[in-house]
């Protein structure tokens, strides 16, 4: 299995930091040995919220070969989906059969259509933007 995390300007560190050492366990412990993963950004570096600057493994590649896409959440979210050119390169994950959200992160999947007939959520004061 691979497995792109995304990370973008402005997300919550929590929200990236949390998932990815939960799922990159699976197979450190030994639990999934074909597992794999790259840290994907549609920028060549990223600072979250509060300034901590993260390097992406891939910068700006077609998410359509992982099998999983992560995408944390962070406040940036709101205004994120009207950025076109990110929105088109998370676009790119349209045919990743397993997408997966972190809070506020569902907003941007939301934003192209990927809930659609699907049950979501997000964190309560976003809901509206949901």
């Amino acid at each position: 299995m691979k497995i792109a995390f995304v990370i973008y300007n402005g997300m919550t560190a929590l929200d990236f930091i949390g998932v990815y050492d939960a799922v990159t366990r699976l197979k450190t412990m030994g639990f999934l040995d074909d597992l794999a993963w790259d840290i994907c950004a549609h920028s060549s570096e990223v600072q979250d919220g509060a300034g901590l600057r993260l390097m992406p493994t891939q910068v700006n590649t077609s998410l359509a070969h992982y099998d999983m896409v992560i995408v944390p959440g962070g406040f940036a979210t709101r205004t994120l989906q009207e950025d076109s050119a990110f929105m088109a390169w998370l676009k790119t994950a349209t045919d990743c059969p397993l997408k997966v959200s972190v809070c506020t992160g569902a907003l941007l999947f939301g934003a192209l259509g990927f809930l659609t007939g699907k049950r979501a959520t997000t964190h309560p004061t976003a809901f509206s933007h949901l």
